[in-house]
């Protein structure tokens, strides 16, 4: 795979809590000069951004529920809501992973739903954080995900006790086939790793490496 086809996989990612605006300025620049398919940031920073990239073909990413996933639905609904309303073009929430876990299926689901029902044909990326779940609930978290009619079904906030994995890459595959994509977040730093998620099945990768990858240099700053 070609550097050139490489970058319209990367949603460039500044999501820690001590995010300042020159942060948000550099990415959205790093976004620019690399043709980075979108930027991934804290929804407080979407109108600063949308006039950083107004210019430019990259889009906008923001996160809901982030980064537990257990805020009440109409809470979810109306950050999704609101964020859509600022500027964003893509939505990236977190799965009620209590829910799941206490057999609550309906409930979860409905919480996606609520959310995808919010922000119509804009793109909803459901993190299943994998590094909660068995292989089991990873099964039926994506199958939630279905049901819920989401695009994407996403490994890892990049928050939690362990990053993407490409055997959970491989078992998300399995599960949803081509009905819903796959994006891989977290602990992704290097261009070989990006590629072997691509190649186990991932149709995006989150990660605050972008550049180190795309200039297959090592990245010392960032970590998610």
């Amino acid at each position: 795979m070609s550097i050139k086809t490489l970058n319209q996989y990367i949603d460039h990612t500044q999501l820690a809590s001590n995010t300042k605006f020159s942060d948000i300025k550099r990415i959205c620049n790093e976004a620019i000069l690399y043709n980075f398919y979108a930027v991934c940031i804290p929804s407080y920073y979407i109108n600063e951004a949308k006039k950083l990239l107004s210019h430019s073909h990259v889009k906008i990413c923001t996160v809901i529920g982030f980064p537990l996933g257990n805020t009440p639905t109409a809470v979810k609904t109306f950050e999704a809501k609101q964020a859509i309303e600022d500027g964003a073009d893509e939505i990236d929430m977190v799965l009620n992973i209590g829910l799941l876990k206490s057999g609550k299926l309906l409930e979860a689901t409905q919480d996606i739903k609520s959310v995808k029902n919010a922000i119509g044909n804009h793109v909803l990326k459901v993190i299943i954080e994998i590094s909660e779940l068995t292989d089991t609930e990873i099964v039926q978290a994506c199958n939630i995900c279905l049901e819920a009619n989401a695009d994407f079904i996403k490994t890892s906030t990049g928050f939690s006790k362990g990053n993407a994995t490409i055997n959970a890459v491989k078992l998300i595959k399995k599960t949803v086939k081509n009905n819903a994509k796959i994006k891989a977040s977290g602990g992704i730093r290097d261009y070989n790793t990006a590629l072997d998620f691509i190649k186990a099945g991932a149709n995006r990768i989150g990660t605050s490496s972008g550049v180190a990858i795309i200039t297959n240099k090592e990245n010392t700053t960032h970590n998610y």
